[in-house]
């Protein structure tokens, strides 16, 4: 009985088979052709893996002249992903499969590194969309899918007369001058500290009073350009004698071909008796922008420009008064003159 149910149902599916070629016939479509296309494109979607789409992603984005540190934190999340998803064809993979290698990411207690990730697979699946590989993003169903991580604040010293005693600790520094030029740099300019550590003497035009950071050093991948009030001037033209036949302003002691390292500032601070969780150099931007602000003085989008913060709001950015240069020159000034009041200003 069973060969006999057997036969049948392939006996079904041959006239099921003969029938759609002769439909096809009728249409005008070479059922032979057809299978061969299909083939080809099975054949295709199986060679346009993961790490192949995830390889041609990174290509693109070192032609798009990122940063060797952009390239190498995707580089290193896509690593989380290859294993599982690596040889498996774009088309074919799953919401289930891509949740399956955040959760693991996940168990280990690294929540916002799991957000990352999936930001960065996403990356992948819409690159593989946008060159006609796919037609979806199974990350797009995963959100809200992953434990939120806790914000943890950089820590800043907002209180001014606190604030006044890191500046005259800062005014103490005995070290490099290198170390202590960027040290007194920090707080006045409130760069990123990674902007300031790497800069050239060709960005500085200290006659304009002008310092231009190129778009390759920015986070947002934009040419900043920065005030350089009377005391940043004053600094900048002490170590110019020091380290101005070099192309860095802030040269490594082992070597003018590189510059400070990131721990160079941290360990000078920690060096004047703050620690890690009371001042690091990036928390002078949050200094600046909670004082600057507190003292109703300036435009929000001076100060934010100034912050070289990128409003993400378009029509916000369509009616900004331009870059508010000349306020940001006022404003950076005053600052600096506040610096010096603060750092006189003995605690009572």
């Amino acid at each position: 009985m069973a060969n006999k149910s057997s036969s049948r149902s392939a006996l079904a599916d041959a006239r099921k088979a003969r029938d759609a070629a002769k439909s096809a016939l009728a249409a005008g479509v070479d059922p032979a052709a057809k299978a061969k296309a299909e083939k080809a494109a099975r054949q295709t979607a199986a060679a346009n893996t993961f790490n192949l789409i995830a390889d041609e992603l990174l290509e693109k984005l070192a032609q798009e002249n990122r940063s060797a540190r952009t390239l190498d934190k995707v580089a290193w999340l896509l690593g989380f992903a290859r294993e599982e998803l690596g040889h498996r064809p774009i088309s074919e993979i799953t919401a289930a499969e891509v949740l399956s290698v955040l959760k693991k990411m996940e168990a280990r207690g690294r929540h916002e590194s799991a957000g990352r990730l999936r930001s960065t697979i996403g990356r992948v699946f819409r690159y593989a969309a946008a060159t006609a590989r796919t037609d979806r993003d199974p990350t797009l169903a995963l959100k809200g899918s992953l434990v939120t991580p806790t914000v943890v604040h950089r820590p800043a010293v907002t209180d001014p007369k606190a604030f006044g005693a890191l500046l005259r600790a800062i005014a103490g520094f005995d070290g490099q001058p290198t170390t202590r030029a960027a040290l007194e740099l920090m707080p006045i300019l409130f760069p990123r500290p990674g902007e300031l550590r790497m800069a050239e003497w060709s960005e500085f035009d200290l006659e304009k009073a002008e310092w231009t950071i190129p778009a390759a050093r920015m986070k947002m991948r934009r040419p900043h350009r920065s005030p350089l009030p009377r005391q940043a001037v004053s600094i900048l033209n002490r170590l110019h004698q020091i380290t101005g036949r070099g192309r860095l302003a802030f040269p490594s002691i082992r070597t003018v071909l590189r510059p400070i390292s990131e721990n160079t500032m941290n360990a000078a601070l920690r060096r004047l008796g703050y620690a890690n969780d009371e001042v690091t150099p990036h928390g002078f931007r949050a200094t600046a922008s909670t004082l600057l602000n507190e003292s109703g003085l300036w435009h929000a989008d001076a100060i934010e420009r100034q912050l070289a913060h990128l409003d993400g709001n378009a029509v916000r950015k369509a009616y900004a008064r331009g870059e508010h240069w000349e306020e940001r020159v006022r404003m950076m000034q005053w600052w600096a003159d506040r610096l010096d009041q603060l750092a006189h200003e003995k605690a009572g």
